[in-house]
């Protein structure tokens, strides 16, 4: 006995295709989002059926994934699309992944030698404005504890 499957369902051990709807679904996507990935050439362009609609295997899937875990390490799109070129085109993109991923490394250590900046700053307003009286603020301050010192 033959049993025809659907082949847009996936069955343990079944590497069949999944129609736009179903990848989203699989990788916790809206379907918009991956048109628009496609759209950015951050995936292949799918194959379409004589209906029109797209066709899609787990390859897509597993780079929806690349995808998500690369913007969850602060890489841009355009930093994504680089290594998915680099990828594409046979080479194996590790050493330009270290890269990026160290020059992110440096930007967020930047940013929170700035909060620790704003962080002092914010501080040291709190303590000027628990020892200022609200009273002696002038009509041409508007708010005293902000305003330049002398």
């Amino acid at each position: 006995m033959n049993v025809d499957l659907d082949p847009h369902y996936k069955v343990k051990g079944y590497a069949g295709s999944m129609l736009i709807g179903h990848l989203a679904d699989a990788a916790g996507l809206a379907t918009q989002t991956i048109r628009f990935y496609e759209r950015e050439g951050l995936l292949p362009t799918p194959v379409r059926e004589a209906n029109g609609y797209r066709v899609y295997d787990d390859t897509t899937l597993n780079r929806l994934r690349f995808i998500r875990t690369a913007q969850a390490a602060g890489l841009t799109l355009g930093e994504i699309r680089s290594i998915v070129d680099v990828r594409d085109d046979g080479d194996v993109p590790c050493t330009h992944v270290t890269t990026l991923l160290s020059a992110r490394l440096d930007d967020v250590r930047a940013r929170r030698r700035e909060l620790d900046a704003l962080a002092s700053e914010l501080e040291h307003l709190l303590t000027r404005g628990k020892r200022l009286d609200p009273g002696d603020c002038s009509d041409a301050d508007v708010c005293h504890i902000l305003t330049a010192c002398p």
